[in-house]
């Protein structure tokens, strides 16, 4: 299945901003994010076709997965 994963902010230091990815059915998002050297306790937000998902939901072909560390600033 192909999915699309974009990495914001702080993510996309050393990695990508936009890519598409060949996964197995039944991939979840902890097994996306464990390659790319991210801890789950680093996601703030975690968007799955614009809804909220968490480390554990399963990704399904065309999706779009977006991933937000904490972001500070005033």
């Amino acid at each position: 299945m192909r999915v699309t994963i974009k990495l914001f902010a702080t993510f996309r230091d050393g990695r990508f901003k936009v890519e598409e990815q060949d996964l197995s059915e039944g991939t979840c998002v902890l097994d996306v994010i464990q390659p790319l050297n991210i801890q789950a306790e680093e996601l703030a937000i975690c968007l799955l076709n614009g809804k909220d998902a968490n480390e554990h939901t399963v990704l399904n072909d065309g999706d779009t997965l977006a991933l937000f560390p904490p972001v500070g600033g005033g």
